[in-house]
């Protein structure tokens, strides 16, 4: 028992690290199943670079679209936003649009590692590059310059190794070092703009390491006491309601919060150094005793840091 305890508690404070890292090695799993089993380049001039860039950016425009989907900050942005995009624009809302451009940026952002590790693994491999590359003209005639006159028409072949001409079929080697140069280039570029990019938002940050850590831990905390809460609240509801159907009776007062309510605290959180609230529900919780509004106040801002704020949610993705 301890030891699934303490399996937990791993998954629990490094579920983010965790999720990347399961993320990348099932990419680059299924792009090494793709390349050997799946992908048959055609030897075609026609067809050989649409069929080798369909493999190549096809999955990895897929994967991207998949990581929004499986973003809860995704649907805390668009759930309900066309009914606030409305009241936003009566009441003024730049600053809300602004706020949801940068979040949306920081989604794409997040969204982009699994594409790029498929783009990365499935240039290392060569397969694919090797069959766009040969069915494409001007490349092959670049390659082919000074070389046998047969080898521009032969050079389609040569990843099915069936071309006559031995300067086309040698090309293959040329082109499978132009791909992992890409590659590893490709690799070295995402890990220094990821480097740049945590450590500009890390020294931007308003608040210290361990109140990171405080914040977190208390993130955790209230959605674990918030979930309770409302099977608890929910469960209370549903039996007096089919109490009072199957008596024929009036249900007796059951306090539940309004749509507003729900909106208010569903909302993307903002920073404020004069109210450093942890979430959207105690910034509601704490404004509620002074007006019941929460509008925007200045200084509102949004720190790509704290991004984690709007990540736990009481469902995750899969219930959706």
């Amino acid at each position: 028992m301890d030891k699934i305890r303490t399996v937990l508690d791993l998954h629990l404070k490094h579920h983010s690290t965790l999720g990347y890292g399961l993320v990348t090695l099932l990419t680059a799993g299924g792009e090494r199943l793709f390349s050997t089993v799946v992908f048959q380049c055609p030897c075609s001039a026609t067809w050989n670079l649409p069929y080798g860039l369909v493999f190549l950016l096809v999955p990895a425009l897929a994967l991207f679209l998949l990581g929004y989907v499986l973003n809860a900050r995704t649907w805390r942005l668009l759930t309900g936003c066309c009914a606030r995009g409305a009241r936003g624009a009566r009441t003024g809302g730049h600053s809300a649009g602004l706020r949801g451009a940068l979040v949306c940026a920081q989604l794409s952002a997040a969204a982009a590692l699994a594409p790029l590790t498929w783009v990365s693994v499935a240039l290392l491999g060569g397969a694919f590059y090797e069959c766009a590359a040969t069915g494409s003209a001007p490349l092959a005639r670049r390659l082919c310059r000074d070389r046998e006159p047969t080898c521009e028409a032969q050079l389609p072949l040569a990843p099915c190794h069936q071309a006559q001409a031995s300067d086309a079929q040698d090309l293959l080697k040329e082109l499978k070092a132009q791909s992992q140069v890409l590659g590893w280039s490709l690799i070295a570029v995402v890990i220094i703009f990821f480097l740049i990019f945590t450590s500009i938002s890390r020294c931007l940050s308003p608040v210290s390491f361990l109140q990171l850590k405080f914040w977190k831990i208390y993130l955790e905390q209230e959605q674990q006491i918030l979930k309770s809460q409302a099977t608890e609240h929910a469960t209370e509801l549903a039996k007096e309601n089919i109490k009072c159907f199957f008596e024929c009776a009036h249900p007796k007062e059951c306090n539940t919060p309004s749509t507003e309510d729900w909106q208010q605290i569903s909302s993307l959180y903002t920073f404020n150094p004069k109210e450093q609230y942890y979430s959207m529900l105690h910034k509601y919780v704490n404004r509620k005793e002074k007006s019941h509004s929460m509008r925007s106040n200045e200084g509102d801002a949004v720190i790509p840091v704290l991004g984690f704020v709007d990540t736990p949610g009481m469902n995750t993705t899969a219930e959706l």
